[in-house]
């Protein structure tokens, strides 16, 4: 059921300088608009296609964000990850357990806002921890 099964496990994080994360954002708001227009006519067939993608998007950002290799297939080592969402274990469990839902699609559209925040936080620290 996982997103990108045919993909490796884990990728090179250092394939992922800030502009790739941005690139990230930008293909996630395209899914998030495609979502919005399924979910308005409840077209479930493309609503579990983009969810996916929407998904394996995410982890990439949230993983390459921490400066760790995507993972891809579950268990997904979320404690090791400095920078993450409030409750991230169980919303995205959530998510992969009924990627159909219009919840699971709100979660996901949330965690994504999160994360990009948690991602400025740690730029910010990083420049100004530099002498």
């Amino acid at each position: 059921m996982f997103p990108m099964e045919n993909r490796n496990d884990f990728e090179n994080p250092g394939e992922y300088p800030s502009q790739e994360l941005t690139s990230l954002i930008l293909e996630w708001g395209k899914v998030k608009a495609d979502l919005e227009k399924f979910y308005r006519v409840r077209d479930k067939q493309n609503i579990n296609v983009r969810m996916k993608k929407g998904i394996d998007l995410f982890l990439q950002y949230l993983f390459c964000s921490n400066e760790m290799a995507v993972v891809r297939k579950g268990p997904f080592p979320l404690d090791s990850l400095r920078y993450k969402p409030v409750n991230v274990s169980e919303r995205l469990g959530f998510i992969l357990k009924r990627p159909s839902l219009y919840h699971s699609y709100r979660q996901l559209s949330e965690l994504f806002l999160e994360q990009e925040k948690l991602f400025a936080k740690k730029l910010i620290m990083k420049k100004a921890s530099k002498p």
